[in-house]
């Protein structure tokens, strides 16, 4: 279970936790008179959770209302916290919900209140966990340990929440939308080599591996001694030639159909050179030699 709200909200929604409409009572609003917040740091809502939730709502009702905020001049309300609850009223085909009404008078307080709401609800995924933390960051103007004890997480959890970003934009979608866990997305930040972290990160959606088998080989790229650089040859006939486009492209599909750094250098007769293939354990071997004797 997630910690409890840290006591740095007090300095940062003072307005919010002092007013005078900080408990009222709550009462029935049109669902279609209900916007979604414009600060919700969750972009994606699992479809089987939602079902799950709309059929308890269906049977039981709401637990908790919804908090919003009410615009004079459209008549309208804007979610602060549970759009979740909202979007499972709808589809159990409620057409009015209980919401109360709180004053927040900025985006820094709207989008605090929606993150630590969903950060206490374990709504979020790691990534958009991530982003809301970078925004909440920026909004309040407050640094990670200022951050820790408003939402009652370590700094180390913090920083290694934020560490995910650094992920490449495929491993993110990836993490994001439950193809692989926070720990397959670690292992992967152990490899510094962007080629080798894809290398990686291919095997992994593959071949299905647990954190521990990532974990392992991730560490063996990692601890594999650096080659040092051919010396470098002088031609008395001229400047070496540069790989042609079709040797280049042979490395990059067998690259892609081994799952491994490959390498082709031909001789000064075209027809013949060697083919390099790397591997860094002995998993990844047997790995390699299972797929070329296919």
């Amino acid at each position: 279970m997630r910690q409890a709200l840290g006591k740095g909200l007090d300095a940062l929604l003072p307005k919010i936790q002092q007013a005078p409409d900080q408990a009222p009572k709550p009462f029935k609003v049109p669902i279609g008179k209900i916007r979604p917040n414009h600060m919700q740091p969750r972009k994606n809502f699992d479809p089987e959770r939602l079902s799950e939730l709309a059929a308890t709502i269906k049977e039981y009702g709401i637990a908790q209302p919804i908090v919003v905020t009410y615009d004079e001049s459209s008549k309208t309300y804007e979610i602060v916290a549970g759009e979740r609850r909202l979007r499972a009223a709808e589809l159990a085909g409620l057409k009015e919900v209980d919401v109360v009404v709180r004053s927040v008078d900025t985006d820094r307080k709207r989008l605090a209140l929606a993150l630590i709401e969903n950060l206490q609800r374990e709504g979020l995924n790691p990534i958009e966990e991530a982003h809301g933390y970078l925004r909440l960051m920026k909004e309040a103007q407050i640094n990670q340990s200022q951050l820790t004890s408003l939402v009652g997480k370590s700094k180390s959890a913090i920083s290694n929440t934020l560490r995910l970003l650094e992920l490449p934009e495929d491993m993110q979608k990836a993490l994001e939308f439950g193809r692989i866990t926070e720990g397959h997305a670690r292992a992967l930040l152990m490899v510094a080599d962007p080629m080798e972290k894809q290398r990686l990160f291919a095997m992994l959606l593959e071949h299905k591996m647990s954190v521990r088998e990532l974990e392992d080989l991730a560490r063996s790229i990692q601890d594999a001694p650096a080659q040092a650089p051919a010396p470098v040859k002088r031609s008395t006939s001229g400047p070496s030639k540069e790989k042609s486009p079709e040797i280049r492209d042979m490395e990059n599909n067998l690259q892609h159909l081994l799952g491994t750094k490959v390498e082709i250098k031909t001789r000064k007769d075209p027809s013949a050179g060697t083919i390099s293939i790397h591997y860094y354990s002995t998993t990844d071997f047997d790995r390699i030699l299972d797929i070329l004797n296919k």
